[in-house]
């Protein structure tokens, strides 16, 4: 079994921008329930379908598989719930971590976040000068949430 252990966290300032060339993502969801999500998407030219489980604390089961990248545009544009979650990925080293800071767009626009996976909940980690408050506990920081609850509509 797959398990992701992963804090999420609001920016402070640009300072993230010069670390890292950005990825673009499309993603979608063919189910959004809390209990399980499965989740479609593009990471630049290939693509990936993911099963996720309930999340407890900071951790839930995570089963990933490459899929065909135009069966997978096919099912974001036919079969994903709406609206496609849109963004940037910048992969930021920092230590031994590496911090995965997500700039949306579209009906998610203005939101900036990074995320940062760890190997148990108790693991120690320096937070980098850009990297603000953490919003791993708030629901409406999920991706899972912005396509029934876009930034832009907060």
């Amino acid at each position: 079994m797959g398990t992701e252990i992963e804090r999420k966290f609001l920016l402070k300032g640009d300072g993230w921008r010069a670390l890292a060339k950005g990825t673009p993502y499309r993603q979608g969801y063919l189910n959004s329930a809390k209990e399980r999500t499965v989740r479609i998407r593009t990471v630049g030219n290939q693509a990936f379908l993911t099963i996720k489980g309930i999340t407890v604390g900071n951790t839930r089961a995570e089963y990933e598989y490459p899929i065909p990248f135009d069966e997978c545009n096919a099912m974001l544009d036919s079969l994903a719930e709406k609206p496609i979650i849109e963004k940037s990925r910048y992969k930021i080293a920092v230590g031994e971590l590496t911090w995965e800071v997500d700039e949306f767009f579209g009906d998610n626009k203005g939101l900036i976040v990074a995320e940062v996976e760890l190997t148990s909940e108790a693991q120690k980690f320096d937070k980098p000068a850009w990297v603000g408050d953490e919003v791993s506990g708030d629901p409406r920081y999920f991706n899972s949430n912005l396509i029934k609850h876009p930034f832009t509509k907060w």
